[in-house]
C-alpha cells in the first residue's frame, strides 16, 4: 500500500479502496474548511491526486468509480421507476408475495 499527499499536505494511502480516496477527499476540502471551496478546489485536488497514481492504480480507481456510478445510476433509474408506478396504483407501488 502507497502513500500520498494531497496539496494541504494530509496524507492519503492508496489501498485500493475508492471509498477511502473519497472520505479523505471529503474531510480534508469539505470538513476541514468548514464548506469554504469551489468546484475548482475540488477539481485541482482531484487531478493532484491522479498525478501521483501510476497506471495500475488509475485503471483499479477508474475501474471501482465506474462500478460505484453505474450502481448508483441503477438505483435512481429504479426509484424513478417505482415513483412512476406509485402513482399509477394511486399510492405505493403494490408488492406481490410469493405464495
Amino acid at each position: 500500500m502507497r502513500t500520498i499527499k494531497i496539496t494541504d499536505g494530509a496524507q492519503l494511502q492508496l489501498d485500493g479502496d475508492l471509498l477511502t480516496l473519497l472520505e479523505t477527499l471529503y474531510r480534508e476540502l469539505t470538513a476541514r474548511r468548514e464548506l469554504d471551496r469551489t468546484f475548482e478546489d475540488t477539481v485541482r485536488e482531484i487531478h493532484a491526486v491522479i498525478e501521483q497514481m501510476t497506471d495500475k492504480e488509475l485503471r483499479q480507481y477508474l475501474s471501482e468509480s465506474l462500478f460505484l456510478n453505474f450502481v448508483s445510476y441503477e438505483n435512481e433509474r429504479l426509484g424513478a421507476y417505482m415513483k412512476k408506478l406509485g402513482k399509477k396504483t394511486g399510492g405505493r407501488p403494490a408488492i406481490r408475495r410469493a405464495k
